[in-house]
């Protein structure tokens, strides 16, 4: 990942992190999701959210949330 993004949001299964992302894409938030799952054990990884790092306190404010 580029050095202006900032991880958000992760968690072991995809749709979590999809429901994030649609969550900051509405507000206007450009957010990248970078799979991090092993290709082979589906149960070693994460899937990353990240935003740029100008979004990142809007971006964990609204994820808030979803973190707790």
């Amino acid at each position: 990942m580029e050095k202006d993004w900032k991880r958000v949001y992760f968690s072991g299964h995809l749709y979590q992190v999809e429901i994030a992302r649609e969550l900051l894409e509405n507000k206007g938030i450009n957010a990248v999701i970078l799979n991090q799952k092993d290709s082979v054990y589906k149960t070693f990884g994460d899937v990353e959210l990240y935003v740029h790092k100008d979004d990142e306190q809007l971006a964990l404010e609204l994820l808030k949330e979803l973190i707790s």
